[in-house]
């Protein structure tokens, strides 16, 4: 393998900051089902995350074929140790932001559909956990999307009023707040405006867990701690591929790429499409006994273009806060095509460090501070949509990757979708995902950097 492919590879088990959302590891964390590897597979799902979880309980629980196809996981690590494991916990759909952007190059029409589809996930996801009576703290409620740039807020609205005068239904849940309806709301220092719409937020290792637990009670063979360093360029005599992992070799027919920011490492085809960027969150409280004002909702709070720091609030009362990349952007070493989620970025970790008393009304005296702070590794795709469906040229072989730090309102059906492909031979058309997250031999040479600019 090259360096490049190397530097892409998940760092050992010891070697990461703690998130939050591990700290109640479930039994199946460091699970093996069998003690040897399986010598083969009809579908393996490479990636124990969002996307894995879905893919699984998508074949083996929600879709069941008879005879049962033999299905392996694959994790490098422990039970969603990744992106997923090291999120902020938003629920959270974009509804105009990006959407501005896909409007230029797509259209309105495209850039609905992925409006609508992220949307979905809220009513799917609620459906979800009440179905499998599933522990993961989901919470409804309003996001405050906040700007403290003028000009910034300026742009932003003449575009949500043309979404509006167009007519288009999801508007209707957006609303606009001024000035002083955000002061008084959201409670955010030096707000110019801002607008607010429907969102929610949960324990993302939580819900991952359970979706995995259920699929191996149907039969998931799921082996954590075994990286895989290796795809075979082509399948073998009996037309299964051949992927080598720290435990032996594995031969399966269909392989299902959930490798997000990893997935150049196995499929160096996308190290121009899907590049790890490493990221920063925390669980920051008030100190026991501080006065301090209820956070309503979630925030997103924009202090100008490209510059944003997320939160929501917990039940506990806690907030998981995160973002700031605006603060070290400069720095393309502590981000940019960098996979080690074992330091932290100390620019935006002292950023944080006394961020709620400096921002909102109310919380001058809390005395909040830092609990836990972690870093993750998300996948940026180069035309900021994700990647799902078969690998050009690799027949067997599909993906779910490139989430752009914004995978839990996308990743679960995107998962689904893939388990479809893989299972029963459906078309990327026929699985309702939007049009404009397919995979191509042309995005896999992108004509947009959005990452850098």
């Amino acid at each position: 393998m090259s360096k490049y492919h190397a530097k892409s590879f998940p760092r050992p088990a010891a070697g990461y900051t703690q998130s939050f959302w591990r700290t109640q590891p479930d039994p199946l964390d460091k699970h093996q089902t069998t003690p040897e590897l399986p010598e083969e597979a009809d579908i393996l799902i490479i990636g124990g995350g969002y996307v894995g979880a879905s893919a699984a309980y998508r074949l083996l629980a929600e879709n069941p074929q008879n005879p049962s196809p033999r299905v392996v996981l694959v994790e490098a690590r422990e039970l969603c140790s990744g992106a997923t494991g090291r999120n902020g916990g938003h629920l959270r759909p974009d509804i105009y932001s990006a959407t501005a952007l896909f409007t230029e190059r797509y259209g309105i029409e495209a850039a609905a559909e992925i409006v609508r589809f992220e949307i979905s996930h809220l009513k799917i996801i609620e459906e979800l956990v009440r179905k499998e009576n599933i522990d993961c703290d989901l919470t409804f409620t309003r996001s405050y999307d906040v700007y403290l740039d003028e000009d910034q807020l300026k742009k932003v609205k003449a575009f949500y009023d043309s979404l509006v005068d167009q007519k288009l239904d999801f508007m209707d849940d957006v609303e606009y707040m001024s000035q002083a309806e955000i002061q008084d709301t959201a409670h955010v220092r030096d707000a110019k405006g801002g607008f607010n719409f429907s969102t929610g937020h949960l324990w993302p290792y939580k819900l991952v867990a359970h979706l995995i637990r259920v699929a191996v009670s149907h039969g998931l063979n799921l082996q954590t701690n075994t990286p895989v360093s290796e795809i075979a360029e082509s399948p073998n005599a009996d037309g299964f591929w051949p992927v080598t992992t720290s435990r032996g070799v594995i031969n399966a027919r269909k392989i299902i790429l959930a490798t997000n920011a990893f997935t150049s490492a196995l499929a160096p085809q996308y190290s121009k499409a899907i590049i790890p960027c490493k990221g920063i969150c925390s669980q920051i409280a008030a100190a026991p006994g501080a006065p301090h004002r209820d956070l309503p909702g979630t925030h997103a709070i924009r202090f100008g273009p490209g510059a944003c720091i997320y939160h929501i609030t917990r039940k506990d009362g806690t907030l998981i806060v995160g973002g700031a990349s605006h603060l070290f952007k400069h720095d393309l070493e502590e981000w940019y095509n960098n996979p080690d989620d074992g330091k932290l970025i100390n620019a935006a970790a002292d950023h944080l460090d006394g961020y709620l008393q400096r921002t909102f009304f109310g919380w001058e005296d809390s005395q909040a501070e830092i609990k836990q702070i972690w870093t993750g590794v998300m996948g940026y795709s180069a035309d900021s949509l994700p990647h799902v469906g078969s690998i050009p040229g690799k027949p067997g072989q599909f993906i779910a990757a490139g989430f752009n730090g914004h995978g839990m309102p996308v990743a679960f059906l995107s998962g689904k979708a893939v388990a479809d492909m893989a299972q029963s031979s459906v078309t990327f058309e026929d699985t309702g995902l939007p049009r404009l997250y397919k995979t191509s031999l042309a995005r896999l040479e992108p004509v947009y950097d959005d990452i850098l600019g």
